[in-house]
């Protein structure tokens, strides 16, 4: 009997949020009374692929997350620990705090909270087959290439290019060995890190292994703004809604039922 891979979900919630303009970090501001990040862990602890998860937080913020993943049940929650200053650091930090037995890693923003069960499952299921996968988006706008002047010097083929997002699912030694090898490469060459700007783009150029694209989602949004908020609340209104018709249609189908065996019985009654 082959065993099943063990998955850990890295959240990355380690950001401070200034774009957001609010004295509350970001990954703590509530939507709908529960905070940001405790919507995105919620999908990792109900989805049956994942086994552990991980989460990297601010410094000085360890007692106010243990209190969230109690009074939450997150009991995924192996390890928690402190990002640093710069995003590949503090996601190096994670992968350093996965349990040992983790055979891939899904490393998550804690800002993106409408990830869901399908694009999980769809993040473990690839990252079995290539190694290294990526949830994207198809680009909707025109994009152009500028000079430095900021006139525009050519229009991109957007067929081609994808807005990335996350879950970016990897092996767990091989994203290992991509960061060792980052690491080494930026002691050596006191290297520009500003180009890093996801965990795919580590794996492309310090690994010989293609990160495989798959279909993410266009309401998987990255809250950032305070714009991004606005849009997060009327996500939550629409979900609410939606929970509450198919309630409702569940409770109708179930009257429904009952009033035709109820129906059936007293025709049975009556034949006697």
């Amino acid at each position: 009997m082959l065993k099943k891979p063990v998955y850990t979900a890295v959240i990355m919630a380690a950001g401070g949020g200034r774009r957001m303009q609010s004295k509350i970090k970001k990954q703590f501001l509530e939507l709908e009374g529960i905070p940001v990040v405790a919507h995105t862990i919620r999908a990792f602890q109900e989805n049956d692929n994942i086994d552990h998860i991980v989460l990297v937080i601010p410094k000085n913020c360890g007692d106010e997350m243990l209190k969230l993943c109690m009074k939450y049940g997150f009991t995924k929650v192996r390890n928690i620990t402190e990002g640093s200053d710069e995003r590949f650091k503090s996601v190096y930090n994670g992968l350093n705090s996965v349990p040992e037995d983790t055979d891939y890693v899904l490393i998550h923003d804690g800002v993106r909270p409408f990830v869901d069960d399908e694009l999980i499952d769809r993040c473990c299921k690839y990252v079995q087959l290539t190694r290294a996968c990526v949830a994207a988006v198809p680009v909707t706008d025109t994009i152009k290439r500028a000079d430095s002047n900021g006139f525009s010097q050519s229009t991109l083929d957007r067929a081609q290019l994808w807005s990335t997002q996350t879950p970016q699912a990897f092996s767990y030694s091989l994203i290992l060995k991509a960061y060792i090898a980052l690491y080494k490469t930026i002691e050596d060459y006191n290297s520009d890190t500003s180009k890093i700007t996801d965990d795919a783009v580590i794996v492309e150029n310090m690994t010989d292994t293609r990160v495989r694209i798959i279909r993410g989602d266009y309401r998987n949004i990255k809250l950032t703004t305070p714009n991004d908020m606005i849009i997060a609340k009327a996500y939550m209104e629409e979900r609410r809604r939606e929970t509450e018709r198919l309630i409702k249609e569940a409770k109708e189908a179930e009257a429904n039922e009952n009033a035709a065996d109820a129906k059936a019985a007293n025709g049975e009654k009556q034949s006697e």
